[in-house]
């Protein structure tokens, strides 16, 4: 197989109904907003759910979840360990893991470990992944709940006893994204696997339910997949995102679904994206 020729760019729109798209550790787990308002997914949330995906359709994957790993290894140091043992030239050891871990070859990886056979190397991946942010502000809101079990024998169940549930009303998020050339012919990242990449950005949220994000609540609506005919692109990766346009029908109304939105492509001149139904 070989590697990409030609640039790529993607954009997609994710609708958040009821669900708390990506929670915020420091900030008791509300859904990601900045001073604005504006709701946000890390890069970081969104790579994770890229990887699932790899995952489900067959493909190694260097960085498991805990609850997902397949291969019965507990640690990443591990794995490197267990698939690059004796291999102690950089250039072959960031080779073979290329090679073996499609997330490796899109996304890259830093590879630092403390075992005495690894190899300290680091992978640029051609990937690249823009945080994604809500069209218009949202609206997050807080449940309370309470308990309606005892945890432990013994203890005493009290109405008072309560916790929180933060989820944003509605969000229409804008993802953005690019496959860089120059890095795929160094990770050798091929057509194939960047044909993997649009088919996660699809189904993004097959397979990611959790009492956080119920099944349905998170949807990718359109994805837009530019394939240039060069290698550095025809236009830049921010004009090519810039072309979609989302705005408000009634920029006085508070959004509610997808359908208050007009969504339009600005026109590039030889450049025409496919654009695809989310899953």
């Amino acid at each position: 197989m070989s590697t990409l020729q030609n640039k790529i760019d993607f954009v997609a729109l994710i609708s958040v109904n009821m669900a708390n798209a990506n929670g915020d550790p420091i900030n008791g787990n509300r859904p990601r907003t900045d001073y604005n308002n504006y709701g946000e997914i890390s890069d970081v949330c969104i790579k994770r759910k890229i990887r699932n995906r790899m995952q489900d359709q067959g493909y190694p994957i260097f960085v498991q979840s805990e609850d997902r790993c397949d291969d019965g290894l507990g640690s990443l140091s591990e794995r490197a360990s267990t698939t690059l043992k004796g291999i102690k030239n950089r250039e072959e050891y960031t080779k073979k893991a290329c090679e073996t871990w499609l997330d490796v070859r899109a996304f890259g990886q830093v590879f630092a470990f403390k075992s005495k056979d690894s190899v300290s190397a680091g992978v640029r991946g051609p990937v690249s992944i823009h945080q994604a942010v809500s069209i218009s502000p949202v609206d997050v809101q807080t449940l309370q709940i309470t308990k309606s079990v005892n945890g432990d024998p013994g203890e005493k169940r009290s109405s008072d006893t309560m916790g929180n549930k933060h989820f944003v009303q509605f969000g229409l998020y804008l993802l953005k994204g690019s496959i860089n050339v120059q890095l795929a012919e160094k990770t050798g990242f091929t057509e194939e696997d960047a044909q993997v990449v649009k088919e996660c950005l699809r189904t993004l949220f097959v397979n990611d339910a959790s009492a956080a994000r119920p099944d349905g609540s998170m949807e990718v609506v359109k994805l837009f997949w530019w394939q240039h005919n060069c290698k550095d692109g025809q236009y830049s990766s921010a004009k090519v995102h810039r072309s979609v346009k989302v705005t408000l029908k009634d920029s006085d109304q508070i959004p509610s679904s997808v359908d208050d939105y007009a969504i339009t492509v600005e026109a590039l001149p030889g450049l025409e994206p496919e654009v695809i139904d989310g899953l």
